[in-house]
């Protein structure tokens, strides 16, 4: 569960590094985000002499979380960190390569080019 205030590490080539949540993208007015969800963040670490700096608002995916996702055929799921990748307004990644694992439940929310470019899809 991602709510606001929450930091996320970036799982992508960006160059940033970590982005806090500051809003969950068409929720209405629910105020926490799941594994497939889109949030706006701030950008609080980034490597220097990046596209992206520390202080922009981007918007971005969640694709790993550490509260445990419950599933249609009744697994459950976990990740070790919360994690996230930053898309442009429609929804392709802004990088090109993805790090890490993310959930399959990505591929049900029509993030595909995120699915592909990612090495393990759990």
């Amino acid at each position: 569960m991602i709510q606001m205030r929450t930091k996320l590490v970036v799982a992508d080539n960006t160059g940033a590094k970590e982005v806090m949540c500051i809003k969950v993208v068409g929720a209405g007015n629910r105020r926490t985000a799941f594994i497939g969800d889109v949030i706006v963040g701030s950008v609080k670490k980034a490597l220097p002499g990046s596209k992206i700096q520390p202080g922009e608002v981007v918007r971005a995916v969640i694709v790993r979380q550490r509260m445990t996702t419950r599933r249609d055929d009744g697994t459950s799921i976990r990740f070790d960190s919360n994690a996230a990748v930053l898309v442009d307004k429609d929804g392709s990644p802004r990088g090109t390569r993805v790090f890490g694992a993310i959930a399959r439940e990505l591929r049900q929310k029509n993030f595909m080019k995120i699915v592909s470019l990612a090495a393990e899809v759990v």
